[in-house]
């Protein structure tokens, strides 16, 4: 080994820390002091369970989407301090539901666009309904509002969408948001479609009553 190599060895064994620095070895071990043995049993369940319902989701401030709430999801329901709620699905919402509903004197807005009964649940929403809808989601008045349907996917994601272009959002993100509340069977085109050809001028806004996020 060089002369070099010896020094620079040398200096490594002898090199010593700062006159001020702390040793990792000194420091204060604080594990048993900060140990927490709490262990306990859970006896009874509890009183209140807070459960989202199917596919919520908060859209704007004040504004949600889910699928039909169940019994289970009432408490977290609450929460929110509805004022309104949007069914959009032609077949009546759960007992349990409408007695929630009725409750908590909750606004309710069904059969929107539909002069009839007669029109097949699995039809697509019509331009009417849709309008109707967003009509009443542009009105702060209604707010806190929830949008809803039987699995909160194809109607109210046709609504939300729609929405989204009044809001002046690009197609491809009102598709992916869209999708996103599927599930694994994927999108429908005839929603994709109808969104696209939704006409947003037709909508009338009282900007008195619209909410902030809708006049930006």
């Amino acid at each position: 080994m060089s002369k070099e190599g010896k020094s620079n060895e040398k200096d490594k064994k002898e090199k010593k820390p700062p006159k001020d620095a702390i040793l990792i070895n000194e420091l204060p071990n604080r594990a048993k002091e900060n140990d927490i043995d709490k262990s306990f049993t859970v006896t009874r369940a509890p009183t209140v369970r807070v459960v989202p319902p199917l596919n919520f989701c908060p859209v704007e401030k004040n504004l949600y989407r889910s699928g039909q709430p169940s019994a289970l999801n009432h408490s977290f329901l609450e929460q929110l301090n509805l004022k309104s709620i949007i069914w959009l699905a032609i077949e009546d919402p759960q007992d349990n539901f409408l007695k929630f509903i009725e409750d908590n004197s909750i606004n309710f807005f069904c059969n929107l666009g539909y002069d009839s009964m007669d029109s097949n649940s699995w039809d697509g929403l019509s331009e009417a309904s849709i309008k109707q809808a967003l009509e009443i989601i542009a009105d702060k008045r209604q707010h806190p509002l929830l949008v809803c349907c039987g699995m909160g996917r194809h109607r109210t994601g046709t609504v939300i969408g729609c929405l989204r272009k009044l809001q002046g959002w690009n197609l491809a993100s009102v598709s992916e948001e869209y999708r996103r509340f599927t599930g694994p069977k994927g999108g429908r085109i005839l929603v994709e479609l109808l969104i696209e050809a939704f006409d947003v001028s037709t909508i009338k806004i009282n900007k008195e009553y619209a909410p902030d996020w809708l006049l930006r």
